[in-house]
């Protein structure tokens, strides 16, 4: 059963937000974008006002001549009056800049936790999904480029502002709020001010994100999440330079400063095969997240898909991830997964200390979770995590 919402975020047919909760099943927009692209908006339209979507944007510097300096992540664009960034979705008018995707909702379902993924938060939850257009990487291989890639004016959006969103979360069942199918640094304005409306009705938030940020906009804008859960897409610039249109450093600095934070953090490394799936960078990965970030961060080897740009290569071979796993527990990492490959074991978690199965997975689904007391009821051994709502 689908439900949809105009655009005071009230449920009717002429939208396209799909919650499918009734039917136990849970969709994502990676799943059907091209519907996405052709969903009219409310009343039929194909335009609305733009300014119910407009805020000042959160993060820039002032230039003369009416130019600024975009200070969100670490392009620093600098941007000309009437101009756009990278992005796409942020405009200087007049020497201030703006956000135009804040509630500008262009995707909206009701998915599993451990879609996102992330295995030690609240397994076998739900989580109220949503993303603007927008992205400021250009990934090769985007599952969601359909929305990542658009101008914010190029794709239907609804407009749900932020208590609004915490409304429909109640109303599904959703102990979580996440951003996630685009890019949220992108929408880090609506992001922020959506988190505050959910806590405020006792809903988490929680963020799919690349990590692509300069330090304050991410100590500002996750500092209000609960739970990230970061893409690392390579641990080689060149990966970054070629493949996502971006850099390796200052993602490695967002998880060290996440860390600092407290913030509870999983990785996930999307294994392309012969671009990303060499034993040295696992063997590198590996090492660097036990210095930087400690042995109980969970790890996510996933498997690749060709989509976008990349529908060249193969999917990944199942043995180059276990042998991507097969390193990083040599090296001593607790917490290592598989990640699309249903009913692979891999997918469960596992006590470090006496190896019994704590949380069984089938595909997106946690079909049993022993941990009690945030331990092993086997060993009493301490499971990081957030295991209980």
């Amino acid at each position: 059963m689908d439900h949809e919402l105009d655009v005071q975020g009230n449920v009717n047919r002429r939208s396209f937000l799909k919650c499918a909760l009734a039917s136990g099943a849970a969709l994502g927009v990676g799943e059907f974008p091209a519907s996405l692209a052709a969903a009219p908006l409310p009343g039929g339209a194909q335009k609305q006002d733009d300014a119910q979507f407009t805020v000042e944007a959160k993060f820039y510097q002032k230039l003369q001549n009416k130019k600024v300096k975009c200070k969100l992540c670490p392009r620093e664009c600098t941007v000309g009056d009437r101009e756009r960034g990278y992005c796409g979705v942020r405009e200087n008018r007049g020497g201030t800049y703006y956000s135009l995707v804040h509630s500008r909702v262009c995707a909206a379902h009701v998915d599993p936790v451990e879609k996102k993924p992330l295995f030690h938060y609240l397994p076998g939850t739900v989580a109220f999904s949503l993303a603007t257009a927008g992205c400021n990487v250009n990934c090769k291989f985007c599952q969601n480029w359909d929305i990542s890639q658009s101008r914010p004016e190029q794709v239907p959006a609804d407009f749900i502002p932020p208590r609004r969103v915490a409304e429909l979360a109640k109303q599904y069942g959703c102990p979580t709020i996440a951003y996630t199918y685009s890019e949220p640094v992108v929408f880090s304005e609506f992001l922020m001010d959506a988190a505050d409306a959910g806590h405020a009705a006792g809903i988490r938030s929680i963020v799919v994100s690349n990590g692509y940020m300069q330090q304050e906009s991410l100590k500002a804008a996750y500092g209000k999440m609960d739970a990230v859960k970061i893409d690392l897409k390579s641990f080689t610039e060149s990966y970054y330079k070629d493949v996502v249109t971006g850099q390796l450093k200052p993602v490695l600095d967002s998880l060290v400063t996440l860390r600092k934070m407290d913030k509870w953090t999983e990785i996930v490394y999307l294994v392309v095969p012969t671009l990303n799936d060499d034993d040295a960078g696992f063997q590198g990965l590996a090492r660097w997240i036990k210095t930087n970030l400690g042995l109980d961060v969970p790890l996510h080897f996933t498997q690749f898909h060709p989509e976008y740009l990349l529908k060249n290569l193969p999917i990944t071979p199942v043995p180059t991830l276990e042998r991507a796993k097969a390193i990083a527990d040599s090296e001593g990492l607790h917490y290592v997964y598989i990640g699309n490959v249903p009913g692979h074991p891999a997918q469960n978690t596992y006590c470090p200390k006496c190896h019994k199965m704590l949380v069984e997975r089938v595909g997106f689904t946690a079909s049993k979770n022993l941990i009690r007391k945030d331990s092993c009821p086997f060993c009493q051994h301490p499971i990081p995590g957030i295991w209980h709502t």
